[in-house]
């Protein structure tokens, strides 16, 4: 119970995040199910923090219910919106070596941060609610403690690159990559302005990459 109350933070902020496609309350509930699995199946794992792996069950959980509950369905101006975020992203990405803030691509579009974070939401919702990956119709919500395992060499890789950070570096990473915050949040946590955790982050993310180049 103690480790419950520690984390219903975490559960709290995943489940506001998509409290516009369903009950908050609900959504909570959900979550609270998914820290309850993730507790149940958590093995130590020096690769991977408890709040990282919970992370995922709560998410996929709250994501469950929401599919259970409601179709999800995207306007015309969403799905194109979506596009120009996606191409956004791409342009950035490439251009300054780093994956880009909701912030910078509604800069680079001259939109709302507001309308971007909901353009994200909900494409991500119907990408892992109703998208099917096999023939028996599993859904990528049904995937996510094998993700969560890291068979994958290459997340592994990931990992030790990431554990080599310094504890500012890693808490940054873990921050923006594994708890969703954006620069701007980050920055207030930290002490600090939004500028400088982008200079940093863009650091890091080159030393990464860096790292993982064979």
């Amino acid at each position: 119970m103690e480790n419950v109350i520690k984390y219903q933070k975490l559960v709290t902020k995943i489940a506001s995040k998509y409290s516009r496609y369903s009950d908050f309350e609900d959504l909570r509930q959900a979550g609270i199910v998914g820290l309850l699995n993730a507790l149940d199946k958590y093995t130590p794992n020096p690769n991977t923090k408890f709040s990282t792996y919970a992370y995922f069950w709560i998410k996929g959980e709250i994501l469950e219910e929401i599919r259970k509950n409601r179709n999800i369905k995207l306007s015309k101006e969403v799905i194109n919106l979506n596009k120009e975020i996606n191409t956004c992203i791409e342009i950035l990405r490439n251009k300054f070596n780093k994956e880009p803030s909701i912030e910078e691509i509604a800069y680079f579009l001259e939109k709302d941060v507001k309308d971007i974070e909901d353009t994200i939401i909900a494409n991500e919702l119907i990408l892992s609610c109703d998208y099917a990956i096999s023939d028996e119709d599993t859904n990528l919500y049904d995937c996510i403690p094998y993700n969560e395992k890291m068979y994958n060499p290459e997340i592994l890789d990931l990992y030790d690159a990431i554990d080599k950070l310094s504890e500012d570096e890693q808490k940054i990473i873990r921050m923006r990559y594994f708890e969703d915050k954006t620069q701007s949040e980050v920055s207030k946590e930290l002490g600090t302005n939004q500028v400088n955790i982008s200079r940093k982050e863009e650091k890091i993310l080159n030393k990464l990459n860096k790292s993982l180049v064979v």
